[in-house]
């Protein structure tokens, strides 16, 4: 579901910057190191996990899938439904059409919320799918988060319990990533330490926040 930004970014407002990358390469830590230099970040991940505690979603998933896509505290498990997602793709774009109005919702008011508050210096969008639902032209600048194909497996098998194959098959849905790293502003390189990445996020906020005082939207340099 592709929503309607066409006219969304800010215009001299609180600049939005979106996050991208593959699966692994570290978005959120990012994210992180963002919050911490003032901006304020819209977690979709997180979202979805309160929304899959709304007794609505939780029963409409039972009414399409069962019960056993409950657990024992009756909230919605992630983990049935991706068995049953990311092995059909028109059962992903069913579930998409449940929690993404539901997604959009939260973010126009909490973008409202932030751009009120004189102390956020940006927001961010850390979203799974930023460019395959359109949002990165709500976006000031799309930050591109890189990493080595084998450095995000090793994250994801040690941080998530998954396999080299379920990684491939969740990229399979996706954009490919070359196409994500040219259609960016600013490129991160997540391929090392978290004093190299602190840095190199610092960087390239600071060269957003003067490009935007400047009322350029345009990355100064990548």
């Amino acid at each position: 579901m592709i929503e309607d930004l066409s006219n969304a970014k800010s215009a001299g407002k609180t600049p939005i910057i979106g996050l991208a990358g593959g699966i692994g390469a570290g978005k959120s830590s990012v994210a992180r190191i963002l919050e911490s230099l003032g901006a304020a970040v819209l977690d979709s991940d997180r979202q979805t996990h309160s929304l899959y505690r709304d007794p609505e979603v939780a029963r409409i998933v039972c009414e399409w899938w069962g019960d056993h896509v409950l657990d024992r505290d009756g909230a919605v498990d992630r983990r049935a439904i991706a068995s049953i997602v990311f092995h059909d793709p028109g059962e992903l774009v069913r579930l998409e059409g449940l929690l993404y109005p539901r997604l959009a919702r939260w973010r126009e008011d909490r973008i409202a919320e932030l751009r009120a508050d004189a102390n956020v210096r940006a927001i961010v969008l850390d979203t799974p799918k930023l460019y395959e639902t359109g949002l990165d032209r709500l976006c000031d600048v799309v930050v591109f988060v890189a990493a080595g194909r084998t450095v995000r497996e090793g994250r994801v098998i040690a941080g998530r319990g998954w396999t080299g194959r379920q990684l491939e098959q969740r990229e399979n849905l996706l954009k490919p990533l070359d196409q994500k790293r040219a259609n960016a502003d600013y490129i991160v390189e997540n391929q090392a330490d978290l004093a190299a990445l602190q840095a190199e996020t610092r960087r390239v906020f600071s060269s957003i926040l003067e490009a935007q005082s400047k009322g350029d939207s345009s990355p100064s340099s990548l």
